[in-house]
């Protein structure tokens, strides 16, 4: 099967009804280009106000049931035949979550993931709004394949990347907000990030596409300045398209699933695998055998 996927990136504002008229607009144009399956950034409702810690900011999230975006893209996705991971800011309960679900091409949900990593730097403070999701890594079954979504932090997570191809995911796709750095502002991660998930890509034989914000996003005294670069790789890892770090864009590819499929078939990548020798990755220090033999 032939598959058109689209990476998007946009800025956004204090305007929420801008920001969201604008990713609609955006995902117009991505099926107009022949995307089939297309990716917005993280949190693109509002600005990324985890800059900083503002208990108001609790007032954005809605309830899935209640989360009217997420309505509006269903009717979108029925009728562009398109297929729509959407990111949003859940509340469920007395918690939070930074979460996705995804909306398949005849508009129905089929798949809802809570990020499961949640970074806690300087200009990202996103552990005072989100418990860590619930949900375990997904894979969800699509018109146009089946495919994985993690959230910005969870794609520095090789683990993350594996465990949903081994769930059957045929292509990965990370929602993403990234930029500088408060405590190092000569630190340009940009390159660091697209290595890291072109590995994923390549380890695992399999598309990965990465949608970033642009622009400079300040509360109080503290800003931060998102460098896009949103990017598609193929599944040997190589960077086949990318966005710039300041326009707003859209990039589409077209990948053959089903010979992906048969090249990571035959590569032997996941026949070989040794499930017996990696127990330490269920410790946090690597001790997880030697722990056991002393108990």
């Amino acid at each position: 099967m032939k598959v058109t996927i689209a990476a998007t990136q946009m800025a956004c504002n204090w305007d929420l009804k801008n920001n969201i008229d604008k990713a609609i607009s955006m995902v117009h144009q991505a099926a107009d280009l022949g995307a089939q399956i297309i990716l917005l950034q993280e949190l693109f409702e509002t600005p990324y106000f985890c800059i900083d810690t503002q208990n108001e900011h609790f007032n954005l999230a809605k309830t899935l049931s209640e989360q009217p975006t997420i309505k509006k893209m269903q009717t979108i996705a029925k009728d562009l035949g398109v297929v729509l991971p959407v990111s949003f800011f859940e509340r469920s309960g007395l918690v939070y979550f930074n979460s996705i679900v995804v909306i398949d091409a005849d508009g129905s949900i089929v798949g809802h993931y809570r990020k499961s990593h949640i970074p806690d730097f300087p200009l990202y403070e996103e552990k005072f709004y989100f418990s860590p999701g619930d949900t375990g890594f997904r894979a969800f079954d699509t018109k146009f394949g089946r495919i994985g979504v993690g959230i910005c932090w969870d794609q520095w997570f090789p683990e993350a990347a594996r465990a949903m191809a081994l769930m059957g995911a045929e292509i990965l796709l990370y929602p993403t907000a990234i930029g500088s750095e408060l405590d190092k502002p000569d630190l340009d991660s940009k390159n660091h990030w697209q290595t890291t998930m072109r590995g994923h890509a390549a380890a695992n034989i399999m598309p990965v596409i990465a949608s970033n914000r642009i622009g400079k996003e300040s509360s109080k005294d503290l800003s931060l300045e998102f460098y896009g670069s949103s990017f598609i790789s193929n599944h040997l890892g190589e960077l086949v398209c990318e966005a710039d770090r300041e326009s707003e864009n859209i990039i589409t590819h077209q990948f053959d699933l089903d010979e992906i499929a048969l090249y990571r078939r035959d590569w032997g990548v996941f026949r070989d695998r040794r499930t017996d020798l990696y127990g330490e990755i269920l410790s946090l220090d690597g001790n997880r055998t030697k722990k056991k033999d002393s108990a």
